[in-house]
């Protein structure tokens, strides 16, 4: 089976991070993991230390592990999904995000020993 990575950029609306983050970390990542070939998911938060000066768009990242010869299949079940009782969605998670799927090219490199 192919692997894929989703990635997904948000934020909260202003004032709302602890509703935001309960929700996310609480229920949408549960949510998310129901949906057949999706096998693993992961929050980031964006770290004060950076390489360069922002202005940095998103706070918040999660990457979702993926698994399947049918990504559509996995598209269309977050479509429809997406905000019914399989897969509510809070007010509280900014109208702005960034989602988008990647497939790997290499295999993971480490530091040699």
């Amino acid at each position: 089976m192919q692997r894929y990575s989703l990635v997904v950029m948000t934020n909260p609306v202003e004032g709302r991070d602890g509703e935001y983050n309960d929700w996310y970390t609480n229920t949408h990542l549960d949510d998310v993991l129901k949906i057949p070939g999706i096998t693993g998911a992961q929050r980031f938060h964006r770290s004060d230390t950076q390489r360069d000066d922002g202005p940095f768009p998103w706070g918040y990242l999660a990457i979702y592990e993926c698994e399947t010869d049918d990504l559509r299949s996995i598209i269309r079940e977050l479509k429809t999904r997406g905000g019914t009782q399989l897969m509510g969605m809070t007010d509280a998670l900014a109208a702005e995000r960034f989602v988008c799927f990647f497939e790997p090219i290499t295999e993971m490199k480490r530091p040699a020993a």
